[in-house]
């Protein structure tokens, strides 16, 4: 299977474990740094009881 996936032109598994173990590297700092305080706030009032639908709040005024 890993000759015919490098006959084709696709990466082997052993340049695809590199790319992931770049990859991660590259970004679990990205990650450990979690959501910062302001998208936290926006988030919290999307999800929250005063989120509403502008459409709903349209038909519910008329």
């Amino acid at each position: 299977m890993k000759d015919v996936k490098s006959k084709q032109g696709g990466l082997n598994a052993e340049i695809q474990s590199r790319i992931g173990h770049q990859l991660r590297a590259m970004y679990d700092d990205v990650v450990r740094q979690g959501v910062p305080d302001r998208f936290a706030e926006l988030i919290r009032k999307l999800d929250g009881p005063e989120a509403v639908d502008p459409a709903a709040k349209t038909e519910g005024s008329e």
